[in-house]
Parts: C-alpha cells; structure tokens; sequence
C-alpha cells in the first residue's frame, strides 16, 4: 500500500485519538525508518521509548518466532519458562524479590497503586489509602492513573475520577512533610518525561526516600519511560541510589511488544496473594522471549554506551547554538530540549519530520527517545537536518 492508502485507512477506521503526523512508516533498519516509498527517517523517538533495540533486530526477531512456533499463550494458571527467566534477571540485576507482568504503562502503574493500598490495608486497616504525587507528573491513561497525573490538563471529561490522591512540587520536601496520617506511598518519576524531561533533585530524593521509610510509606517508582537502559542504567532508580519498595517498568521491556510490570521488594512481595491482582496476557512468552534478548543485550558496557550517546548529543545539540533552542537537560538517551519565546514546539517538530527526523514534544519542549543502538552516524545525520531546518 502506499502512504496516502495508509493514511486514509487509518482516518476512515481508527479512533481519532491521536494526533498523527501524515507519515506511513513501513520498515525500518537500526534508527532509521522507511515509509513505503522508500523515503528514510532517522527516528529519535524509538515509538515513545519503546523500540530500544531498533528496528531489523534479527536476534529478537528469531527469538519472538521461535517462541510463536513453541507457545504463544498458556495463561497464568501454569508457568511457562521465559517469563520466570526474564523475572529472574530483572531481580538479580535490581535487587528486588518479585516481578509482577502485565501489559501496558497505565496498568503497570495500577498494580503499584493497588500494592500501595493493600499493604497499608492489611498493616492499619481503612482510613490510609492517600497516595501523594509530583506536580507535573504523568502515569497513565485509566481512570486512577490520569488522576495520579499530577497536570491539571489531563484532569477533565472523565469525572468523577478516583479519590484518594494529593499533589506535591518536585523538590519540595517540606510539601510531602506536611502530609498527614491518611498517606500509605508516594509515586514519583524520577525524570518527568511527559512533563518536559525533568530530572528530579537527588538530594530531595533521598529525603523522599527516608520520609518514606521513617512513615511507612511505601516509596513507588514510575519507570515505565525511564527503566530498561533509557538513562543509562538499567533502572534510573540505580543512579539515585536508592531502594524503592515497588517499581514499574514498561515501553522498552520487551523490545517492541506490549509488556509491563511491576517489581517490587522483599517487604511487598506477598501482599498481593492470590485473587487480589491478575491480568490474562501479562507475562506472554512471546513477550518474554523478546524481553530476554532485550536483557542479553543490555550489558554493563552497553548501558555505559548509551551514557556516552546522550552526552555526545546534548553537547552537539548545545554546540549548534539554533535560535529555537534553549538548553538541554535529562539522562542517556532520554533528552529535554528547552523550546525559546517565539516557537512553539509542534512547529518545530512538524518541521524535522517533514524533512527526516522523527522527534517528540514533552511539556513546552522537545524530547529525544532514540533507539538505545542508535549509531553516531545516525546521531549525526539527524544533527546535520535539525542544522538545515532549523539553523
């Protein structure tokens, strides 16, 4: 099919639910997408933090077909290997007890939630179920995680949303301080994507982190755009030095299919027995097997690469000095760019993607997600078209 077939299939039978832009994407190699006519697009989106190992993986391809001819779907009333291996490496490798699968971000974030309210449930009974976020926050698309999301503009149409959350500024301890007894976690990103790619102060989030374990709070970490190697660790809860009791992870995870969850510590493993939490297709082995090749590659020396890349492009980004851009700010690959007065950030990325650069917005600014295998060259090339357009 061409790109205007594609397009006009999508309006014709999609929910307009989202803002597209006009491009077809029909292939792709390493960070470089094609549309169906052959035109190429150097991608430093990587489908929202999703495409981590890019495009044409021929490893993760051969695992997710072996894994389809093996198993495709058993459920969780019986195990099946690749689901208990990629749990086993993401608990070595964090330090955390238990992994919970599941779909989705959104979802991911409702088992941190629920975990939240069950372990003060069963501890201190009703009457401490608040959960305090960040101001500027975003963790999710249901009911309770658009309420979590600590931005007034996702707070509309869908009344009544659920009770039991309160907002706090980032780096304000004093604020979470004031907190009373009612309060069982707090649920913070530790760089707030969708807010503008703001990376939180270490300093207050160790104070968190010692408020939390001083109330009995639980301390809930949103990973769902930061984790799987987007920061330049495995988890960017492991550059902060800290201990969270649960975290949640989705996007990279596997690669490209649909998968998430929650990992959580000794002291929350089993307060979500039996009945209390499930989901049908979280922990697929499809899904897994592509998650476990996403682990093999992510190596202490790779995730030392992705550091290296994003320092290489922020400082290339800065070194071009365009009179639309500010500074830039974030961790790895996960790259905030300030918008200045007199631009917008839709025109600007309208601009790159209609002359070969897949780019997103977050908040008033710019965001780069590329893949985490993206090359120099690619990096350079897409340099080379934010100069052309842009300068």
């Amino acid at each position: 099919m061409t790109s205007q077939e594609i397009l006009s299939l999508t309006d014709r039978y999609i929910m307009h639910t989202y803002g597209r832009f006009p491009v077809a994407i029909d292939h792709g190699k390493g960070a470089t997408l094609y549309d169906p006519e052959g035109n190429a697009y150097i991608d430093f989106t990587s489908g929202i933090g999703v495409s981590d190992l890019g495009y044409g993986n021929h490893a993760w391809a051969d695992a997710i077909a072996r894994q389809a001819q093996r198993l495709g779907h058993a459920s969780n009333l019986f195990c099946t290997e690749p689901p208990a291996r990629l749990a086993e490496i993401l608990c070595k490798r964090t330090g955390m007890s238990c992994v919970f699968f599941a779909n989705g971000g959104g979802e991911a974030n409702e088992g941190l939630i629920k975990l939240a309210r069950k372990y003060s449930f069963d501890r201190y009974g009703k009457g401490r179920s608040a959960i305090v976020t960040l101001n500027n926050s975003f963790h999710g698309r249901t009911i309770t995680t658009l309420t979590a999301t600590g931005q007034e503009v996702f707070h509309n149409y869908f009344f009544p949303f659920t009770e039991g959350f309160r907002y706090a500024d980032a780096n304000d301890l004093s604020a979470l301080e004031a907190q009373g007894d009612d309060v069982c976690a707090v649920l913070m990103e530790l760089v707030q994507g969708e807010g503008g790619v703001l990376p939180l102060d270490r300093d207050y989030v160790h104070a968190v982190a010692k408020l939390c374990a001083e109330r009995d709070w639980l301390l809930l970490i949103d990973e769902v755009q930061t984790g799987v190697g987007r920061t330049g660790s495995l988890f960017a809860f492991q550059q902060y030095g800290i201990a969270p009791d649960a975290v949640s992870f989705a996007k990279g995870i596997a690669g490209g299919l649909p998968m998430s969850g929650i990992l959580a510590n000794e002291k929350c493993r089993d307060v979500l027995g039996p009945g209390t939490h499930a989901t049908t297709f979280g922990g697929n082995p499809v899904c897994a097997a592509a998650g476990l090749v996403v682990q093999e590659t992510l190596t202490d020396a790779f995730l030392e690469d992705v550091q290296a890349k994003g320092t290489y492009l922020r400082n290339q980004i800065e070194a071009l000095k365009l009179p639309c851009f500010g500074a830039t700010r974030g961790l790895g690959l996960m790259i905030g760019i300030e918008v200045k007065d007199g631009y917008t950030n839709k025109a600007i990325a309208n601009r790159l993607i209609e002359n070969g650069l897949l780019v997103l917005t977050a908040g008033p600014g710019m965001r780069l997600l590329p893949p985490l295998v993206i090359s120099k060259k690619e990096m350079d090339q897409g340099l080379e078209i934010m100069a052309k357009v842009l300068g």
